[in-house]
This record gives structure tokens, C-alpha cells and sequence, in this order.
């Protein structure tokens, strides 16, 4: 949508390639109170009336370029009286032949007016782009249509707009890559495109009396992998090439681009982080492109320690002595007393303290002769995970809290993990404020190597045709969750 007192400078070039594409233009005159609705000027137009706008053509006048749009009434009479209207006299200057290609025809609701008339008396104009299935005419060019459907998750993938710069590259990300320019050679050395961000179930969201987000997206330049999210470390390092006009509560955003050829990421977001919602990105092209939305494949590297009891030092070993006792092994419940213990003692981080679940877990991992007890190199291993984990835990506490917020998970975890993925996690380990603490975060880190490590050995071959039976991680970590939003 354009508002015609603050309109580009090249939208009448705008008006003239959308036409050719078969897009439907709309325009109309605001109304300053109720009275004023189909009320009639002195030049015959209709104030808060949906007018069509169906032609953009420039003619010769004396030596200059006139430019001219055709506007249509519905009521299919009431036409504008003014300057080019039917048989005014600016009509006498054209040459018979142009004059002719413009068919020109009195009171059928259709008239032609001076582009600048034009955006003197309407107040707005609407471009709505169609999807090439629903062109049936191969006179007119044809958008190449892309289109993602997205979730904005509290906690995981509603990271508001770039003022939020802790949350913002968490939001869902979406990479085009444009190759080809523009053919028509009075157009700006680029490639045109168009987003149009859309928010779902707005009836559905009103009805139960609450406000559509407001809502944006920005375009960022980035060559590389398409099937990696993007940190804070990419994003935050270099301003957006592109943005949305403006931030708005309304139902659909949608703007027009011409950027060289190049790879681009598109983040869709809402403007205040932690608002849920569920969108649809749209993206048109004039030339084919690339695109797709750049979520991560599940894959982690499970760290395996190759050590032996030599390897151990001789004040650790002492140690392990007086948490293990006689059987020189650690159980769960001596485990879970140990390091709530040592975790105890640290005013640098909180924590709610070790569960039995959580240390089952560990031993579960850990555990290599099924004894369901750690011995002095499991142990061992396990004491070089927790402080690799704390040491993870701190650099990602960036208001030393003492937690960290669910939205660093993606990164603090250091596997690929998806969003789907990451909603569970934030379900499982966050608490109502999105934040996670370090018992937690150990947590949820066992888990995940457990789960990945199940996996790599969880690939069953049947006789018949190699067949292989595979379950995804998320379906292992959907029984602990209660809700999942």
C-alpha cells in the first residue's frame, strides 16, 4: 500500500510493471468522518470509494511526456471532470493514432487523469500481487511466487525486531538468493521482489478480544550455508540491507525491493520479543530465484573420552575415594548429593538443585558396564563435562543473573538443533520467565548427548530390501512435556 502524498519517486514505473504482471491495483480517497462516505467533489470523484485503477500510459504533448493513469468507477458512471477526463480538451493535443491506442470512451465509469492529478486527489493506492495459478491470461508476465509458512514461539523463536538484540536472531529466518536483473532497461540495475509478511487466524485472534502483533521483517546480505540459523555473531555485526516501511498491527505488510543480485536472508518478526503468533512469508520474484527457509538438519558430534585410570590425576583419584567409599563406585543418590554440594557453593550461578532424574540420566550416559554406578574414569569424564558445561553456561549469562535465557539454547547447546526441537526444550527446562538455570542446562545437555548418542546406534536393518527404522529426537523428548505452545 501507498500512500500518494509520500510517494516514491518511481511508483508511476511501480504502477506500469505491476499492470504488466496482471497484479490488481486499488485506490481510493480518505474520509475524514462518516459523513463524508461516498460523498461527491466538484470534480466528480467519490470520497472513501474503491476505485480500480487499470492502465499507466505516457503520452506526447507538445514535445513533453504526459503522464497518464486510467482509473475505473464500479458504479460504471460518475467520472472525474477534471484535466484528460472524456472529451476535455487536452484530448485536441494528442496525435489521432496514440489518442486512439488509449480508447477513451464517455461515461462507462472508466477515465483517464494526469498522474499528477492523480496523487493530488487520492489519498492511497493498493497493489495486490496474484499467484501465477491464478492467472489465466498469457498476455500478462507472471510473478514467481514463494511461500513459508512460520511460527513465532514464546521463549524460542519470538525474538522481536533488531532493538532486541539478545532475542532477535532467534526469530525464524528465511534465505533468497537473486541471480538474474530486471529486463526492462529503464529499471533500476537490480532484481525486483516483493515480501509480504502475514499474520494467521486474525478473525480467530480478535474473536477472543485480543490484538493482531505488530509486526515487520528485515533483509539481511549473507553468502554461506542456507540450512544454518544465523547467530547474533552474523546478524548483529552488519546493518540490514532492507527492511519493512514500518513496524504495524495490521493483518499483512508488504513492500517492493530491488537489490543487486546476491544472497539475502529475510527475518520476519514481531516488534516487541515473546509475543506468540503464527505467520505467512510471501516472496515474488520477476526472474526465478532460490529460496527456502533455513532451518537446521538435527546433528550433533557426541564427544567420546578416550582416557584410562593413568590419565587420572592422584588428587582427583583421592577425592573419588571419599565420594565413592568402599565399593569405589559413585551411585545416583551419592552423585546427586555431590554435585548439588559443589554447585551449592557457587553464589555465580542458581540452580534448584539436582534431581534423581537428572542423575540417572548422567549415569545412564556414562555408565559402560552396567553397573548403574560411575566408576573412577566415568566419573572422571563426567566431572570434565560439568565444568566444559559451566564454563558454556557463563559465557552465555550475559546480565550475570546467575541463568540464561531460553533463547540461547540453540547456541549454548552446540549441536544443530531445530526449532521444533528447541520449543521442547524451552517446555522442558525454562521456567515461566524463560530463563534456565544450571542444574537445568546440565540437564537438558545429558539429555540431548544421550538422545543423539541412542540415535546413531538406533538404525535397524531388515533383511527385506536393508529396510531402516529411524525415530526423530524430537519424538523421544515429547513424553516429559506437558504443553507444548
Amino acid at each position: 500500500m501507498y500512500q500518494l502524498k509520500e510517494a516514491p519517486a518511481q511508483l508511476f514505473k511501480i504502477i506500469q510493471k505491476a499492470l504488466r504482471l496482471g497484479s490488481l491495483l486499488g485506490c481510493s480517497i480518505d474520509i475524514t468522518s462518516s459523513y463524508e462516505t461516498e460523498a461527491v467533489t466538484e470534480q466528480k470523484l467519490v470520497k472513501g470509494h474503491a476505485y480500480s485503477l487499470t492502465g499507466a500510459q505516457e503520452v506526447h504533448v507538445r514535445g513533453r511526456v504526459e503522464q497518464l493513469v486510467r482509473v475505473r468507477n464500479p458504479w460504471g458512471q460518475v467520472e472525474w471532470t477534471g484535466a484528460w477526463s472524456d472529451g476535455s480538451r487536452e484530448w485536441d493535443q494528442v496525435q489521432p493514432d496514440e489518442r486512439a491506442k488509449l480508447s477513451h470512451t464517455a461515461e462507462d465509469g472508466e477515465f483517464w487523469m494526469s498522474y499528477s492529478d492523480f496523487k493530488r486527489h487520492f489519498s492511497r493506492l493498493e497493489i495486490c500481487n496474484l499467484t501465477p495459478d491464478t492467472l489465466s491470461s498469457d498476455e500478462v508476465g507472471r510473478w514467481n511466487n514463494y511461500q513459508f509458512a512460520g511460527l513465532w514461539r514464546v521463549g524460542s523463536t519470538a525474538g522481536g525486531c533488531r532493538n532486541n538484540a539478545a532475542t532477535f536472531s532467534s526469530n525464524p529466518q528465511f534465505h533468497i538468493k537473486l541471480e538474474d536483473v530486471d529486463d526492462d532497461p529503464l529499471d533500476e540495475d537490480g532484481c525486483t521482489f516483493l515480501v509480504g509478511l502475514m499474520q494467521k487466524d486474525a478473525r480467530k485472534e480478535r474473536r477472543l478480544g485480543r490484538d493482531l502483533n505488530t509486526i515487520g521483517f528485515a533483509i539481511y546480505q549473507y553468502k554461506g550455508r542456507t540450512n544454518v540459523h544465523l547467530g547474533p555473531d552474523v546478524l548483529l555485526r552488519q546493518r540490514a540491507v532492507a527492511m519493512s516501511h514500518t513496524f504495524i498491527n495490521m493483518r499483512e505488510i508488504c513492500d517492493r525491493f530491488c537489490l543487486p543480485p546476491g544472497e539475502y536472508v529475510i527475518i520476519p518478526s514481531t516488534f516487541e520479543p515473546h509475543r506468540k503468533g503464527s505467520f505467512i512469508l510471501r516472496v515474488f520474484t520477476e526472474k526465478q530465484a532460490a529460496a527456502s527457509n533455513m532451518e537446521e538438519d538435527i546433528t550433533a558430534e557426541v564427544e567420546e573420552h578416550e582416557i584410562s585410570e593413568n590419565d587420572v590425576d592422584p588428587h582427583f583419584k583421592a577425592l573419588f575415594r571419599q565420594i565413592a567409599g568402599n565399593d569405589a563406585e559413585v551411585s545416583v543418590f551419592e552423585l546427586v548429593q555431590v554435585l548439588n554440594r559443589v554447585v551449592s557453593q557457587r553464589a555465580d550461578i542458581k540452580t534448584d538443585g539436582f534431581s534423581l532424574e537428572t542423575g540417572r540420566h548422567i549415569v545412564s550416559l556414562l555408565d559402560k558396564d552396567g553397573s548403574a554406578k560411575l566408576g573412577l574414569v566415568e566419573f572422571h569424564v563426567l566431572w570434565m563435562k560439568i565444568q566444559k558445561y559451566l564454563e558454556i553456561f557463563k559465557s552465555f549469562d550475559s546480565d550475570n543473573s546467575g541463568t540464561m535465557s531460553s533463547h540461547e539454547m540453540r547456541g549454548a547447546s552446540h549441536k544443530q538443533v531445530n526449532s521444533d526441537v528447541l520449543q521442547i526444550i524451552v517446555c522442558c527446562y525454562a521456567n515461566p520467565m524463560y530463563a534456565i538455570d544450571f542444574d537445568s542446562f546440565v540437564s537438558c545437555l545429558i539429555r540431548l548427548e544421550m538422545l543423539f548418542k541412542m540415535f546413531k546406534t538406533l538404525v535397524i536393518y531388515f533383511a527385506a530390501g536393508e529396510f531402516m527404522l529411524c525415530v526423530s529426537p524430537e519424538m523421544s523428548l515429547f513424553p516429559t512435556v506437558k504443553q507444548v505452545t
